[in-house]
C-alpha cells in the first residue's frame, strides 16, 4: 500500500472512529501523532482538548454520524469532504484537511464548515 493509500485510510478511520463511534481516546491513540495543532476556533488546540470537545460531542449528539463523500491525498495531507448529521440539530458539509506525519500520524487539523441548506438556487447538491 502507498503512503498516499496508508494516509487515506488512517484519516477515514480515525475521523469514523472518533464520530459515528464516538472513541476520540481511542482514535487519538491510534491515529495522531506526538502532537496535534488545531485550526478550528471552537475546539482547543492539543489531543486532551480535542479529546475532551469529542467526548462531549458524545453526549449530547449520541446518534450523530458523518459521511464521507471524497477523500484526496497529496503528499502528507488528506482532505474529506463529508456530511455531518446531528439528530436535532443542523447538518454541516464539511472540508476537513489534515496533515500527516512520516508515519502516516495526524500531527494538524483544519476545517471549513458550513450548514446545509434546505433549497439550492442551482439545484445542485452539496456533495
Amino acid at each position: 500500500m502507498s503512503n498516499l493509500e496508508k494516509n487515506k485510510e488512517n484519516v477515514q478511520n480515525f475521523y469514523k472512529m472518533m464520530f459515528n463511534d464516538s472513541k476520540p481516546r481511542e482514535a487519538v491513540d491510534l491515529y495522531v501523532g506526538d502532537t496535534y495543532i488545531q485550526h478550528n476556533p471552537e475546539v482547543g488546540d492539543g489531543k486532551e482538548e480535542f479529546i475532551k470537545y469529542f467526548e462531549r460531542m458524545a453526549k449530547e449528539y449520541p446518534d450523530k454520524k458523518v459521511i464521507i463523500h471524497k477523500v484526496i491525498a497529496e503528499d502528507n495531507y488528506v482532505v474529506l469532504h463529508c456530511e455531518q448529521i446531528w439528530p436535532g440539530d443542523a447538518n454541516w458539509a464539511g472540508m476537513d484537511i489534515f496533515r500527516l506525519d512520516e508515519d502516516g500520524k495526524i500531527v494538524e487539523h483544519f476545517d471549513v464548515l458550513q450548514t446545509i441548506p434546505e433549497s439550492s438556487k442551482n439545484g445542485n447538491s452539496m456533495f
